[in-house]
């Protein structure tokens, strides 16, 4: 038995797909291209599969993994070609790695962020002051007792860095936020805080989470 990690791309009307929905995407797949998988022992066998970092619903990637274990003889790049055949077109596995690192390891994301204001210039000026602040409030639900209420967090220590600029008809931002097991600030709260927090309506977005990375900034696989 060999354990191997297939990176794979999740974009245009796949990244819908809630997590839940692409573990079942990979087992119907993983099935159809007749992958030599093992299973787990015990009452209801199920493909062993483990995902590294789960990605926000809406939220574009180029760096999902999933690993999985193999019983039988088949190439890395068969798995990959026979894969890639059974995926609908927004899911692509990108590679097949035999050695790789501990989902643990992972510290930061970088993402790509694109606006569109009917005024861009007024929206950056207005996001740089939001991104520059000493603290940023993002209002999170919370439970208190047995009632959901809103509470204030400052989500400013969960971002490492980030550039801004204007490219086109869009805003661009690069930011590089926390993503390990003791600090992860999702990036659609990152989104909804400064869309609030500047008070303009916007006409258009996407995120991509595009490298995932280590706490000494190497990249993660």
């Amino acid at each position: 038995m060999r354990e191997v990690r297939l990176i794979f791309s999740k974009t245009d009307r796949c990244k819908y797909i809630s997590h839940l929905d692409i573990n079942r995407c990979m087992a119907r797949a993983l099935a159809r291209a007749d992958i030599p998988l093992w299973f787990t022992e015990g009452f209801n066998p199920h493909p062993y599969m483990s995902f590294s970092l789960p990605l926000s619903l809406g939220v574009e990637s180029l760096c999902e993994s999933v690993d999985i274990r193999l019983v039988g003889e088949i190439s890395n790049d068969e798995i990959r070609e026979r894969m890639n055949k059974m995926l609908p077109p927004g899911i692509r596995i990108r590679e097949v790695l035999d050695d790789f690192r501990d989902a643990s390891e992972i510290a930061f994301s970088d993402y790509v962020y694109k606006f569109e204001f009917a005024d861009n210039e007024a929206a950056l000026a207005k996001i740089k002051v939001v991104l520059d602040s000493d603290e940023i409030l993002a209002e999170k639900k919370a439970k208190k007792g047995k009632r959901r209420v809103m509470v204030e967090t400052n989500i400013k220590p969960f971002i490492d860095k980030y550039s801004i600029s204007i490219r086109g008809e869009e805003i661009v931002l690069n930011v590089r936020l926390a993503a390990g097991i003791e600090k992860n600030l999702n990036p659609t709260l990152l989104f909804d805080t400064i869309i609030r927090l500047i008070d303009m309506d916007f006409e258009w977005r996407s995120i991509s989470r595009i490298r995932l990375l280590d706490k000494e900034y190497n990249e993660f696989k």
